[in-house]
């Protein structure tokens, strides 16, 4: 699969990691407010909960380290964006952006690989 295509099937999945997520945050959000308190309360009210809550904020530490320590040497441009869809929604989203971000950019270095292979 080509560096485009995979860009784009990264991207399709950070929105969908975007837009499932926050289809279950955004009623509760509108009717709590930023309680966080409630929020971790229910979060973690039950066992498979707290299965599914530790299994977000750990995958989302491995995401932002995976974007800081991977991205630098990638030279992947707007790091901060997955670091903050993973802040925003969670590993769902940044992941997949940060993915998207790095076919891109190692697109665009084979890109200029290749011209100036032609070049010489």
């Amino acid at each position: 699969m080509s560096h485009r295509a995979l860009s784009w099937l990264f991207l399709a999945l950070a929105v969908l990691g975007t837009v499932l997520p926050y289809s279950q945050f955004l009623p509760w959000f509108l009717e709590h407010g930023l309680d966080l308190r409630a929020l971790f309360a229910e979060l973690f009210s039950t066992r498979i909960g707290g299965f599914f809550g530790w299994d977000v904020i750990v995958s989302s530490l491995a995401v932002i380290v995976l974007v800081l320590v991977q991205g630098r040497r990638d030279e992947v441009p707007h790091r901060w964006l997955p670091i903050a869809a993973t802040l925003a929604v969670g590993a769902s989203s940044g992941l997949p952006l940060f993915l998207a971000l790095r076919e891109r950019s190692l697109e665009a270095r084979s890109a200029s690989a290749r011209t100036r292979t032609a070049i010489q």
